[in-house]
């Protein structure tokens, strides 16, 4: 027997329909916030805080009885991505979709928040927590940093996210390391212009960021899955003006360093740092770090509690033997003291790709999900009694 009806089954369908039609991207999701703050509202949260983090939305819901916090998040944002499909209900919003499945992962919470107005666990409490801004790494951050947090602060948290390429509705689970740490890396260099016909009166940074676009993506090493893997991947060059008349004096360079694990990263960074000033010269450099993801390490007892859920509910599952290579800020809630995990259902084989314009959030997961979040949170504070 499913959490909810098959009636709000196709309530929050609806919805997700609505939300992918206008998506607000990181920083940006105010009228969101206060959709999703309306919604709860209904479902009989007895607390909620707005403003989170930039335009993050809690809701809190109580057992009778003392007890741990239980915390389950999703994401409020969309992506700067041009959505292409044929959807009746694609994206109105020019450059900007729902492409990740963050419409998606909001419903699933709301159910959740339908299914706890039903059945009130018998202790302890439920926060229901609306992130914004996970695409670029800040959010979670946010969150954490606001100074109501400690009223708030859970002692086990759990997140999903959807998993192009792997079964529709499967359950992968992974104990340690789950998704890559990354973050950008924007090296500036700045030298001195000169006429063309002189370039050697100038200091151009030309060689430098030659040397370093052969350099740094060498900095790779290791596959996944290995404690030493490094990635270090090149995404943008660019060198003065583009002019012929002018010898340049600035150039940029930016590239995204991904590792399994933060102390890795750690390494990383210092690597790169080495390898930057080892070819700058006499140019002057300024380096700045922009969508800095926390490595996600999965608790193990958080892990095996979303297990036995699922087997209790007879859903499919797998015991993932690699990490992700992509990102996701919600390690940062581990790294704050919860007790968390981060699970991974299957979308579809042949889905589109995560981020790709043509991508959808299947609507056919969400009976399932909602079970499972509504099933963890009795697992841990118990059912509610007959």
């Amino acid at each position: 027997m499913h959490a909810l009806s098959p009636d709000r089954i196709a309530e929050l369908t609806t919805l997700r329909h609505d939300l992918h039609r206008h998506p607000e991207i990181s920083g940006e999701e105010r009228a969101t916030a206060e959709r999703i703050a309306r919604h709860l509202s209904a479902s009989g949260a007895d607390r909620l805080w707005r403003d989170l983090g930039g335009h993050g939305v809690a809701a809190e819901f109580t057992g009778a009885g003392d007890g741990p916090t239980v915390l389950l998040r999703c994401e409020l944002d969309g992506l700067p991505i041009r959505e292409i499909s044929d959807l009746p209900y694609k994206s109105e919003v020019a450059g900007k979709g729902h492409l990740c499945g963050h419409d998606g992962h909001m419903v699933s919470l709301l159910g959740v928040a339908q299914a706890l107005k039903a059945q009130r666990p018998p202790r302890g409490r439920v926060i229901l927590l609306f992130q914004p801004a996970e695409e670029t790494g800040a959010g979670a951050k946010a969150v954490i940093d606001d100074p109501r947090w400690p009223e708030i602060r859970p002692d086990y948290a759990f997140a999903y996210h959807n998993v192009p390429g792997r079964p529709l509705g499967e359950v992968g689970l992974r104990s340690g390391p789950g998704n890559c740490a990354s973050r950008g890396m924007q090296i500036l260099l700045e030298g001195k212009s000169s006429h063309a016909a002189a370039p050697e009166d100038g200091l151009s940074p030309a060689n430098a960021m030659a040397e370093l676009m052969r350099a740094l993506p060498d900095l790779a090493h290791g596959c996944i899955g290995e404690p030493d893997f490094a990635l270090s991947t090149l995404t943008h060059a660019k060198l003065g003006a583009p002019t012929f008349g002018i010898s340049p004096a600035d150039g940029e360079l930016r590239v995204t360093l991904r590792t399994m694990t933060n102390t890795r990263m750690d390494a990383l960074i210092e690597e790169a740092l080495t390898l930057v000033r080892s070819h700058a010269g006499a140019l002057r450099v300024d380096i700045h770090w922009h969508d800095v993801f926390r490595a996600v390490i999965n608790d193990p007892d958080a892990t095996a509690i979303a297990r036995q859920v699922a087997e209790n509910l007879g859903q499919p599952y797998h015991n993932m033997p690699l990490p992700m290579r992509w990102s996701e800020d919600f390690g940062r809630f581990g790294d704050d003291g919860a007790k968390a995990t981060l699970l991974y259902i299957g979308s579809g084989e042949d889905h589109p790709q995560l981020h790709n314009p043509d991508y959808d959030f299947p609507d056919a997961l969400l009976p399932g999900v909602i079970d499972l979040l509504f099933g963890i949170v009795q697992e841990i504070l118990g059912p509610t009694p007959a």
